[in-house]
């Protein structure tokens, strides 16, 4: 979760390790940014694949609402 928090959240590394006192996680700010530096390449290489792929958008122009029974 820490190596989440501080790119998701822009926190500093202090401030993770602070959330993981809070919860009871004794680890020091250089400890999180050895952890930060070694596995965020692996989340953000996780969430590659989770990306649409080119091409794989559409767009609408125009849209029909029914607006008191009557398609506007």
């Amino acid at each position: 979760m820490a190596v989440r928090w501080y790119p998701r959240y822009n926190l500093s590394y202090r401030d993770v390790e602070e959330l993981l006192a809070e919860r009871g996680i004794e680890a020091d700010h250089v400890t999180v940014y050895r952890w930060v530096q070694r596995f965020t390449p692996l989340l953000a290489d996780a969430a590659r694949f989770a990306r649409r792929a080119p091409g794989d958008r559409w767009f609408v122009d125009e849209t029909y609402v029914k607006v008191n029974g009557v398609w506007r």
